[in-house]
């Protein structure tokens, strides 16, 4: 049996992450996910159940194959690890290991593997906040939900497109960073962390990052159709 390509790996650690949040495993939610056009989904799809890699039911709802949860959990899984490595042994800064790392996940040797997980010694999640360990998940709430007020520990970013990264970057946000949401309106949210420095998200952006927060909103993750920053709707 042919070993998955580059490409189908990509949408299977798509499909995991859905099945990680608890979120509908439907073309729909992967094109939102990826913001990747409906037609180029639907072409993917064909081919990974094709595959065997997934399959549909009548209503086209989507499950993995036993094969297929195999491939996905273990690619994500690599992914997570290379993106710390890529951070913490090489000091690459996290807004740019993403890519990197997608190029990096399908070829890697168990070897590299062993020493790649032996370099990062105890770290529990990738530098945007994942679990390395499929199955570790810690749950949270989207930033955008969270109430004037409140105190929040971002956790993870859940869409790791380079631009919203890099925007996210930008904003001065991380995994990690403690504070509290000092205002919010229809376009945007801001965060005061604890040394008093304000970051302002916009709504949409703030859908995407996930965090901890007391009082909090009831726990879910977002995703929005597109993510908005500043002026534009990024989507590919």
């Amino acid at each position: 049996m042919a070993h998955p390509t580059a490409g189908e790996e990509e949408y299977l650690e798509t499909l995991y992450w859905l099945h990680e949040v608890e979120l509908p495993l439907t073309a729909a939610n992967v094109s939102r996910a990826m913001l990747l056009s409906a037609p180029t989904v639907h072409e993917m799809v064909k081919r990974l159940e094709a595959d065997g890699l997934i399959t549909r039911d009548e209503r086209k709802r989507i499950s993995f194959t036993e094969r297929g949860l195999s491939v996905a959990e273990n690619v994500v899984s690599r992914h997570r690890l290379v993106e710390r490595f890529l951070t913490d042994v090489l000091d690459i800064p996290w807004h740019e290991v993403h890519e990197e790392a997608e190029r990096m996940e399908h070829a890697m040797s168990p070897a590299i593997e062993a020493g790649m997980r032996l370099a990062i010694g105890d770290a529990k999640t990738c530098p945007h906040g994942h679990p390395i360990e499929v199955g570790k998940r810690i749950p949270g709430a989207p930033l955008a939900d969270v109430e004037v007020g409140a105190s929040v520990q971002i956790l993870r970013f859940e869409n790791e497109a380079e631009q919203v990264l890099h925007y996210l970057y930008g904003a001065g946000v991380q995994p990690g960073l403690e504070g509290k949401v000092s205002s919010r309106d229809d376009e945007r949210v801001v965060v005061t962390s604890t040394d008093g420095t304000d970051h302002a998200l916009t709504i949409s952006a703030a859908e995407t990052v996930s965090v901890r927060a007391d009082p909090s909103p009831p726990e879910r993750v977002g995703l929005p159709a597109s993510v908005v920053l500043e002026q534009a709707a990024f989507g590919r």
